[in-house]
């Protein structure tokens, strides 16, 4: 994946400083300047949608977790009461409608749809708050309601849904609103995944047959190292600002530990015994544990 950081933000600077001399600019270099930041938007929202198509949906993760045979576990999932917390603050409620759309995919996934249609519900008031109502309107409901019973086309209607919002909020020039519902989703995902792991009893299976069975969560785990690269990127593409900031930092650190296991390294070198046990995720699991705290607080 290609990324022109370094350019776009030269492009930034510069229309910021032209934007703060005006009153010595001609109209013809004011017109060039609004054409630059036209074209700075676009080069952007492009980024963006690369992201999105590298990274999980909200339903991937959630249904990788599912065909490992992992149990359901209920309280891995945000409590959506706290609605109204988040529906006061455009960044918080960003977030949280990604924290949701993965919570929705994680419950359709293990057929726990009546929840999965309460969490909708809440889901919907993020997107009103956020101005996106065309997303989360009566028809999506109804269609969600009406096929309650096939868990393939909830999830096909959930990650439909995202994507129309992220591209609604891109169409609108709120680049940092997209990029954060695409964090809060990913991020959710990774947690419910790494507490998956985490909580696995230590006490009924010898450590090596515990691991064999923990071999396919630890897979879905590490399989994001990429993933979490492309979303540090595609923070530091968008405005430099509360909470991006905060977040970029945090994934540059879970990125860092990522790292540190050399995993692809280890598979080359026959050593995947190395990396595929939960005592090295305890790290990555830890990080993914205090960012997702950092949201949905």
């Amino acid at each position: 994946m290609k990324y022109r950081y370094l350019g776009w933000l030269s492009l930034t600077f510069s229309i910021l400083f032209g934007l703060y001399s005006c009153g010595t600019k001609s109209t013809e270099e004011s017109a060039d300047s609004s054409e630059e930041f036209d074209k700075a938007n676009e080069d952007l929202k492009e980024r963006i949608q690369e992201v999105v198509y590298e990274i999980p949906s909200p339903s991937e993760i959630p249904f990788l977790l599912e065909a490992t045979g992992a149990e359901f576990n209920e309280s891995l999932i945000n409590d959506n009461n706290k609605v109204e917390e988040y529906s006061s603050r455009n960044d918080n409620a960003a977030l949280n409608l990604g924290v949701y759309a993965t919570n929705i995919g994680y419950l359709v996934s293990y057929d726990k749809v009546q929840d999965a249609l309460t969490y909708m519900s809440s889901a919907k008031k993020l997107a009103d708050n956020l101005g996106v109502t065309g997303s989360f309107d009566t028809g999506l409901l109804k269609r969600f309601e009406n096929n309650l019973s096939r868990k393939d086309s909830l999830a096909y209607l959930l990650n439909e849904t995202i994507n129309k919002t992220e591209n609604y909020l891109k169409d609108d020039n709120r680049n940092k609103l997209a990029a954060l519902i695409i964090t809060g989703s990913f991020i959710e995902g990774l947690y419910i995944s790494t507490q998956l792991i985490d909580s696995y009893p230590d006490d009924i299976l010898p450590e090596d047959s515990r691991n064999l069975v923990l071999t396919p969560l630890i897979r879905v785990v590490l399989e994001q190292e990429k993933s979490i690269e492309d979303l540090v990127n595609m923070l530091e593409s968008v405005e430099q600002s509360e909470p991006i900031t905060s977040l970029a930092t945090q994934l540059k650190d879970l990125k860092s530990k990522y790292a540190a296991l050399s995993i692809q390294e280890q598979i080359k070198n026959n050593r995947a015994d190395l990396v595929l046990t939960d005592e090295t995720l305890v790290e990555i699991t830890s990080k993914v544990a205090s960012v997702r705290a950092s949201i949905i607080e």
